[in-house]
């Protein structure tokens, strides 16, 4: 871990941005945690160097903001609308002559349906929803930024969240369905934990101009990561659907997973970080946790 960077700043510090900052704790490192709820700077005074409460739609706040010669890791979401994510445009308009790095926290849903097929970084993007065109239009001004300012970036495409403590135990407790095995969609997934170390990494890394796709390298289907986690909670494993009757029954956001399919490979992740995943797999972290709930 680098500790001679002189301004690290994690922008949306939110559970990710939290498990970074603790990552810090034993080193000389103190992050600036820039936070939008107030429960958020609770959460973030212990681990911090400092908390900064900001709205970044607001553009007075951002404009009072010191980001001289800073390294950010941005994590912030784009609005929950439209298609261009006018926050992270307003931060480099603002200080883009400022920053020196950005490591930007992107998606796996800029290379829309891939029909189940193996994809890497060099499959170009083709977001089917305003979710991932919004995130693509962040990655996009990123770019612009590195090429008019000359500043550094590294982006992570970063899949489905997951850990112990963000599992869908409550969804399959409800007993909500999913669809069925033969018509499910191919997901990716990547632990919370090495989720922020690769942040880390990216951040300390010398290399620039990269986009990472930041996950395990282990995709299964949606219903077959339901009745994994299910079978690892002792809980009966979820009814399953047409992909006909999903569109009525499922909410959009699991309706946009439901929809789109892919197979993302990790190996430039793996090589260009040189890091190595402390959760490989599902099957990994479901193990440890049946072990402890016994």
């Amino acid at each position: 871990m680098n500790s001679t960077v002189s301004s690290i700043w994690i922008i949306g510090c939110g559970d990710i941005g939290r498990r970074i900052l603790k990552h810090y704790v034993s080193t000389d490192v103190r992050p600036t945690a820039l936070v939008h709820s107030r429960s958020s700077i609770t959460a973030c005074q212990p681990l911090a160097g400092r908390v900064v409460q900001t709205d970044l739609d607001r553009e007075d706040q951002v404009a009072s903001l010191n980001l001289v010669d800073a390294s950010v890791i941005y994590l912030a979401p784009p609005p929950r609308q439209g298609t261009t994510d006018p926050r992270i445009r307003r931060l480099l308009d603002i200080h883009g002559s400022a920053m020196r790095r950005i490591v930007l926290i992107s998606t796996t849903g800029v290379y829309g349906d891939c029909a189940g097929e193996w994809i890497n970084e060099q499959t170009p993007p083709a977001p089917n929803t305003e979710r991932g065109k919004r995130r693509l239009d962040a990655e996009n001004s990123v770019r612009h930024w590195a090429a008019t300012r000359g500043g550094e970036f590294i982006i992570l495409r970063v899949p489905g969240i997951y850990a112990e403590d963000r599992l869908p135990e409550s969804r399959l407790r409800q007993g909500l369905p999913v669809v069925r095995e033969d018509q499910a969609a191919y997901t990716n997934r990547i632990h919370a934990e090495d989720l922020a170390r690769i942040c880390i990494a990216a951040l300390d890394s010398s290399r620039t101009g990269l986009v990472l796709n930041a996950t395990d390298g282990k995709p299964t289907t949606m219903t077959e990561y339901f009745n994994r986690v299910a079978d690892a909670l002792k809980i009966d494993r979820p009814p399953q659907i047409s992909l006909a009757e999903a569109a009525e029954q499922l909410s959009a956001g699991m309706l946009s997973y439901a929809n789109e399919s892919r197979k993302i490979d990790n190996r430039a992740l793996i090589d260009e970080l040189s890091i190595t995943l402390d959760y490989p797999d599902i099957e990994f972290t479901l193990s440890r946790l049946a072990k402890v709930r016994r």
